[in-house]
Parts: C-alpha cells; structure tokens; sequence
C-alpha cells in the first residue's frame, strides 16, 4: 500500500475547523437546510464523506454522486447502512493517511456516470480533501461536524486552491508495511 500523503500534527489541529459552510443543529434540520441550499444552488454534484451524514441524506432523499463511508461513527464500528449504489469500491486507507488507492478511487467514481459507494477500511476523514480536489466545479462535498452539524463544502477554484496547499503541507512517505 502506497501512502501518498501523511496527517502532521499541524495540521490536524488546523482540520479541526470546517472547511466550508457549517450548519449547526439536529440532524432533522440541518438536512432541512442543506436541502434548501441545494434548491438554490443546484450543485453540479453531491459527495458525501462519512457514515452519519451519508445515512441522514439518504433519509431525507437526497442521493450523491459519490458517498465515501468507512461503517465507524467516531471511532465506533456501526451496522452498515443499506446504501443502493451501481459501483461499490472498497479501498485501504489507515487512520491519518490518504493511500494512492482511495485516491484512484476516488478520481475514477467522479469520473463515472454511475452512482458509486467507497467503503474504506481504515478510516475516511482525510478523503474530504480528495474529493474537493477532483470534484467538478460547483459540487457540494458534505461531512460531519461532530457534536455541531454539518459542513457543506461548494467546489470552487478557490477552494481547489485552498486544499492543494492543505495536502502540499502533509508529509509524504514512500511506503507503508
């Protein structure tokens, strides 16, 4: 397994904070929010990183493109969340670490039409900053914000910007054991 990029202390301190809109509250209306944003925005896609926030979308019938889960919610294993997709890849990714092979996976579930599901062994928190990556312009990247709600990330340039220099700064290594 070859890691691409490795979480400093730094920066776990600096990811900490959301990296888009954080909308505060329960999850029944933090998904009634998120909906109402999407109306009016009308994102060119939705991916969602996480297993909470994955199954409250899904709840509220709202479907992404691409949902990246890993059937742990902080840190406790959870039942698997029946999630009907066409493609499900699973992929290796330690805790910490982003792994060249979520990354491919994620580049080639953006690139299908299909609805794809990412299920990560490991742990799926740092793949919010590859999705943002490869996402198309104007999609939506939503995660957990644990104990405050949820974190709508719109894909802009700027934004692209913003996390290349967020994975510049982690420490790659050539290889794990």
């Amino acid at each position: 397994m070859i890691i691409a990029y490795n979480l400093t202390l730094e920066l776990r301190k600096k990811l900490k904070a959301p990296l888009g809109t954080l909308i505060r509250g329960s999850f029944t209306g933090t998904m009634k929010k998120f909906r109402d944003i999407a109306e009016k925005e009308k994102p060119t896609s939705i991916i969602s990183v996480g297993d909470t926030v994955t199954k409250n979308l899904l709840k509220n019938r709202v479907f992404p493109q691409l949902l990246i889960i890993d059937n742990r919610v902080m840190r406790e294993s959870v039942k698997p969340t029946p999630l009907a997709t066409e493609n499900t890849i699973h992929v290796k990714n330690p805790p910490g670490t982003i792994t060249q092979e979520a990354i491919a996976a994620i580049q080639d579930a953006l690139k299908s039409s299909h609805r794809t599901k990412i299920v990560v062994d490991g742990e799926e928190d740092l793949l919010t900053l590859i999705a943002i990556s490869y996402a198309p312009e104007n999609s939506f990247v939503v995660y957990g914000q644990p104990y405050e709600g949820v974190v709508v990330v719109k894909v802009t340039p700027q934004k692209k910007s913003e996390i290349a220099e967020i994975l510049k700064a982690m420490e790659s290594v050539r290889k794990a054991k």
